[in-house]
């Protein structure tokens, strides 16, 4: 019976440094000066805001999903600016919810609601899904 092998030192990734501290896994530069959450931490989108109603992996909970919101009229939008009006649409909806990787969650159905806001804040806007 063959046992398994370690893999070559090479092809280990280095976690953290004594000159340098904690290294970021994909560019493997100090954390402090990794360059991989600047180049694009959000994705960028086509300028249409999806909104759907997902249930799934939820325990069966409505959660109202908003996705590419991170463009508006040709311009990016920064995380905070995306996490103000994450902000905005909880608090008109009354409802808790999250902003996580360019993606705006509020929980319950609110489908019409969030499409109405976004539409008057002058994205355009497209139900998705079912």
């Amino acid at each position: 019976m063959l046992r398994p092998t370690k893999p070559p030192p090479a092809a280990s990734q280095l976690v953290y440094s004594t000159d340098t501290g904690r290294t970021c896994p994909s560019c493997r530069r100090a954390v402090a000066q990794c360059i991989c959450k600047q180049a694009g931490a959000l994705p960028a989108g086509d300028g249409v805001v999806r909104v759907q109603l997902q249930t799934k992996g939820r325990g069966g909970k409505a959660v109202t999903v908003v996705t590419g919101a991170s463009v508006l009229n040709g311009q990016p939008l920064d995380a905070d600016a995306l996490a103000a009006i994450g902000k905005q649409l909880k608090a008109a909806c009354g409802t808790g919810g999250t902003v996580k990787d360019g993606v705006i969650e509020v929980q319950g159905d609110h489908v019409q609601r969030v499409m109405a806001d976004l539409a008057a804040r002058g994205f355009v806007v497209k139900r998705a899904g079912g």
